[in-house]
């Protein structure tokens, strides 16, 4: 699992970064990839990475603000073009599906394949084998959400000395046996999965928040997650700004990786105020006076997510 930020600018693009968009990018775990946002000029922060938009899966949209959604139509409808076949779900607040529908109709954009735009009012909006992706409300000027990923626990490793001794090789009885099933070894020993299968691996938590000021919905969905993604507009000096315009400050962000107990910081969603190398390290450096592990997303960077040490 890798985090690539594709934009990182609040309100408008600048020369130096691009508006909200950030990919989520699971090759071992699904061959695909996630987005979050898709700010204007994201297909081509898209051509410029080592993404496929073929590839993508899931769009996830925070709230309906122009920097974070008026990529979406382009990129709709340019996926098709770059083979793009399989389905591709949109999740996001209420008026989405009127956006969407409204800017295809009116361009006659002609879309190839399977289209599914789910409104949400926050909860579990996804689960399958894998993964859970919930939602809840921030505190926004408009409707605004954050996301919780949490990656399901993986099953432990294969004691392969054990398989041997069974005189099982590498093949379909290792995959039967990572599901937790039992096999039949060729001497005809029944061999239980519990017996080979280490400690499972525990999945990983991500959150990814919408524009928002400090509140209660932070700290939930940032409980515990090994990466949480904290739009951080202001400095806490423009603490009085971003309050009126429902936003937060470095330190803001900072505060609530701490107090949810997360493990990783990125603060993105910066004011074009801060073009400068120094004006980002003097963000980066205020969320570390609270929170050791910030640190400022750079577009065009791949960011491993780790997994937490048991």
């Amino acid at each position: 699992m890798e985090l690539y930020f594709m934009g990182t600018n609040a309100g408008v693009p600048s020369l130096e970064r691009n508006v909200t968009s950030l990919a989520l990018r699971m090759l071992e775990e699904r061959r695909s990839f996630w987005l979050f946002d898709c700010g204007e000029g994201t297909q081509h922060q898209i051509l410029r990475s080592p993404l496929k938009l073929s590839k993508l899966e899931k769009i996830f949209i925070t709230h309906l603000h122009g920097d974070h959604l008026f990529g979406l139509p382009g990129l709709i409808s340019s996926r098709a073009y770059q083979g793009g076949e399989d389905p591709l779900t949109i999740y996001g607040p209420v008026g989405l599906k009127q956006y969407i529908h409204t800017c295809l109709e009116l361009s006659e954009s002609h879309i190839s394949y399977i289209l599914d735009i789910v409104e949400h009012d926050g909860g579990l909006l996804f689960e399958d084998e894998s993964f859970r992706v919930e939602a809840s409300l921030l505190e926004h000027r408009v409707t605004s959400y954050g996301y919780r990923v949490t990656e399901k626990d993986l099953p432990g490793k294969l004691d392969t000395a054990v398989l041997e001794s069974y005189g099982i090789r590498p093949g379909p009885l290792y995959g039967k046996l990572k599901r937790g099933e039992s096999v039949e070894a060729p001497d005809g020993r029944i061999l239980h999965a519990s017996a080979v299968q280490g400690k499972p691996k525990k999945g990983r938590i991500l959150t990814i928040l919408g524009d928002t000021r400090p509140c209660d919905s932070v700290l939930s969905l940032a409980r515990n997650a090994d990466v949480l993604v904290h739009e951080s507009t202001f400095l806490h000096e423009l603490k009085n700004t971003a309050h009126t315009y429902y936003h937060s400050t470095a330190r803001q962000a900072a505060e609530a990786a701490r107090e949810a107990g997360a493990k990783q910081l990125f603060l993105t969603h910066l004011s074009s105020r801060y073009k400068y190398e120094d004006q980002l390290m003097q963000l980066e450096q205020e969320a570390r006076e609270v929170f050791l592990n910030s640190r400022i997303a750079r577009e065009h960077v791949l960011y491993g997510v780790e997994r937490a040490m048991e």
